[in-house]
């Protein structure tokens, strides 16, 4: 095999190959190839100034398949609040006998992480200490073991809920005196 004639001259490689494409100039007349209608056709949307480039959504003009379709069901995104769940066995892991637990000290402990709107003390495991907790929830259990240790309980007010029915109706007009009907 001769390897004398599959060697290349570098330096005549991009020869004739311009790095920078020149700009398409249109509308300078028909003598330049992209006058009159400025390669945008005769006639439509697209010719004009202004048309908006289709998208995944756009179906010609026609109707949209998503506004034909029926809008069902409900959800409650709008109001839904997400607490974290920690049982009372977690707690004596964590705390120290005499210790008061709130959200701060959970979220510090590795217990509440996240974003959430409160938390609920579950009654799962065994409670060994005397612990004054703040919480947004107690189940029956859990308040049960608490209890029994000698600890105390805040429930911790939640979230405000959305306001409903803030624009109230209009007052029903009352008749003007005198003026007959």
């Amino acid at each position: 095999m001769d390897y004398g004639r599959l060697t290349m001259d570098l330096s005549t490689l991009h020869h004739g190959v311009s790095r920078l494409k020149k700009k398409k100039r249109l509308g300078r007349g028909t003598g330049s190839g992209h006058g009159r209608t400025a390669s945008r056709g005769n006639k439509g949307q697209y010719s004009r100034s202004g048309a908006k480039c289709a998208h995944e959504l756009f179906e010609g003009g026609q109707m949209k398949l998503f506004r034909k379709l029926p809008k069902r069901g409900f959800n409650h995104n709008t109001w839904r609040k997400f607490y974290a769940v920690i049982n009372v066995g977690d707690l004596d892991q964590h705390f120290a006998d005499g210790a008061t637990v709130d959200q701060k000290a959970m979220s510090e402990a590795g217990l509440a992480n996240g974003a959430i709107d409160g938390v609920r003390i579950l009654g799962d495991g065994e409670l060994n200490k005397k612990l004054t907790i703040k919480a947004h929830h107690f189940s029956k259990s859990a308040a049960e073991k608490i209890q029994a240790k000698g600890g105390t309980m805040e429930i911790v007010a939640g979230p405000k809920p959305p306001k409903k029915g803030k624009m109230k109706p209009r007052p029903p007009k009352q008749p003007q005196a005198g003026v007959a009907r």
